[in-house]
């Protein structure tokens, strides 16, 4: 879906007990819609969550993977060169979701196919 309508960006469901402070969240955007989590963050502080969000004080964790190719087989080495090449040109995750760097964890792992 290209455009999510506004009404159901957010699903918001307290799961069953409201004193708890546990709240699930599920943020829906359609495939040409740009991704913004703080701002998402915010509509989700403003729909009347239990839990008080602190957009402004907030961290923001992010994986990161390590392409690395070797001799191993099952995909040819030209193959295994264009995968890394078109992982490399991808959006860098932070930027993508517009995260501020400053606030921003990133921990990462190594991958050798």
């Amino acid at each position: 879906m290209p455009h999510v309508p506004d009404p159901e960006h957010l699903d918001i469901d307290q799961l069953g007990y409201r004193d708890d402070g546990i709240t699930f969240v599920r943020a829906k955007h359609g495939y040409i819609e740009a991704f913004n989590v703080p701002a998402t963050i915010r509509q989700i502080q403003n729909a009347g969550i239990e839990c008080p969000l602190e957009v402004d004080e907030a961290s923001y964790f992010l994986s990161r993977v390590e392409l690395k190719a070797t001799d191993k087989p099952g995909m040819s080495r030209w193959r295994k060169q264009l995968f890394l090449v078109t992982a490399l040109i991808s959006a860098e995750p932070a930027d993508y979701f517009k995260l501020p760097p400053e606030r921003t964890i990133v921990l990462g792992s190594q991958i050798e196919f």
